[in-house]
């Protein structure tokens, strides 16, 4: 399998990767542009923009969108994170043409009706309401807003029902204008496609694409505040999140910070699952992340238990925070590097997933990356490396704190923090 890639004179990438034993294609656009461009006022317009492009064209109704691509087996989608938004299809390699045409009028000529707007702003806000009446959604807003308070980057990405409501489709052209232009988008296909015929069509398709946008969209940068959100409910669970600021996609540590999450909570194997789970049996889930952005990041730790396993479960998280900072064997390490490995191969093994991670090295790089390249840079990670870097992200920083459910019994946060504080590190440096 050969990774191919071409810019086009307007700016456009165009990116493919034959894998020949198969008879599908999945293809897509991804936009190097998602929540965080949003302006002040326009909190929830990237996610609505998504939407909206699927509502009608000048050629294509709402309808005949979901019936063509449906009548030849084909399904189409989009999702909006908070750095990128994406439109993708998969379909047979005999239906490419058609993907594609569909792909680029709803990118190039979506109409914005006031009607289809009005019925759509009902659809997210059921979707708004359902987010708010699921606990572990509830608790990952409410950390993105405390660790980045006051900032684009920490608000949720539906938006909140006053903004949906207030959007125009003038508001909504302004966003696209400025962020859909061919310098920040990238079209993308893994599957059973020829390279030369791909990027002839996506030419002639995404020909009507502006090349640059008037005004550069500027994104604010990250400032990771830390704090506390509680929010007591009438729930069998708490669900909890400890974080802490992470590391961006492009320096040194952000490789380091993924093994270091897959030690703590990657797995039944992972220290946490361990300890926590299968030893005291405190909770049903617990696991370790680490979310990297353009200029920042998230590691956090999360939990769901009964409120009385509070007391003894927040102390235990920080123990093995705590012992991560102290000692971290090289199986462990081998452990991790081969996880990430296995993930990265059997993504490889399906064309949607492949088409999306080389969409994401080429908003992230500039240019795809290969396996050997990936493992290279787990390679060089040691235990001093991980310790030392378990000590910096955990004692020297501020912690976050997310927690929803019955919370009676959870301790106060300077007594969280005070278990997490800058005091502790000479403890640690003297047991390494």
């Amino acid at each position: 399998m050969k990774v191919e890639c071409t810019r086009l004179p307007s700016g456009l990438t165009v990116v493919t990767e034959r894998m020949p034993h198969l008879e599908s294609v999945a293809l897509g656009t991804w936009i190097k542009s998602g929540a965080r461009n949003e302006t002040p006022d326009e909190h929830g317009i990237a996610h609505l923009l998504e939407h909206m492009a699927f509502k009608g064209t000048t050629s294509r109704s709402a309808r005949d969108i979901a019936e063509q691509i449906e009548n030849v087996g084909g399904e189409l989608n989009a999702a909006t994170s908070t750095e990128t938004t994406a439109y993708y299809a998969r379909v047979l390699k005999d239906h490419v043409p058609l993907a594609v045409d569909i792909l680029s009028d709803i990118l190039t000529d979506s109409l914005f009706d006031e009607d289809e707007l009005a019925r759509e702003k009902q659809v997210i806000l059921q979707e708004i309401g359902a987010a708010n009446d699921t606990p572990d959604d509830v608790v990952f807003d409410r950390f993105s807003e405390i660790a980045f308070r006051d900032q684009t980057l920490g608000r949720p990405i539906l938006g909140t029902p006053d903004t949906v409501k207030a959007f125009t489709s003038d508001e909504i052209r302004g966003y696209l204008s400025r962020n859909y232009t061919t310098d920040r988008m990238f079209v993308v296909a893994a599957g059973a496609v020829d390279h030369d015929a791909f990027v002839r069509q996506v030419e002639d398709r995404y020909a009507s694409l502006p090349t640059k946008a008037s005004a550069t969209p500027v994104m604010e940068p990250a400032r990771y505040t830390g704090g506390e959100a509680r929010e007591t409910r009438d729930l069998m669970d708490a669900q909890v999140l400890i974080g802490f600021e992470g590391r961006a996609y492009h320096v040194r540590d952000f490789y380091c910070s993924q093994v270091l999450a897959n030690i703590l909570g990657g797995g039944m194997s992972s220290r946490l699952f361990q300890e926590v789970r299968e030893f005291r049996g405190l909770c049903y889930s617990v696991y370790a992340f680490h979310w990297g952005f353009s200029d920042t990041g998230i590691f956090g730790i999360h939990a769901a238990t009964g409120g009385e396993n509070l007391p003894e479960l927040v102390p235990v998280i920080i123990q093995e925070l705590r012992k991560a900072s102290q000692s971290i064997d090289q199986q462990e390490i081998d452990r991790s590097r081969a996880q990430i490995r296995a993930q990265l191969l059997m993504g490889q093994e399906s064309p949607a997933a492949r088409a999306g991670q080389i969409a994401r090295q080429m908003m992230l790089y500039g240019r795809p990356i290969s396996n050997q390249e990936m493992m290279e840079r787990l390679e060089g990670i040691t235990t001093e490396r991980l310790t030392d870097l378990a000590g910096r992200l955990f004692f020297d920083t501020v912690p976050t704190l997310s927690a929803i459910g019955p919370l009676e019994q959870l301790a106060p946060m300077d007594e969280i923090a005070g278990a997490l504080s800058l005091g502790d590190r000479s403890a640690r440096k003297a047991a390494i």
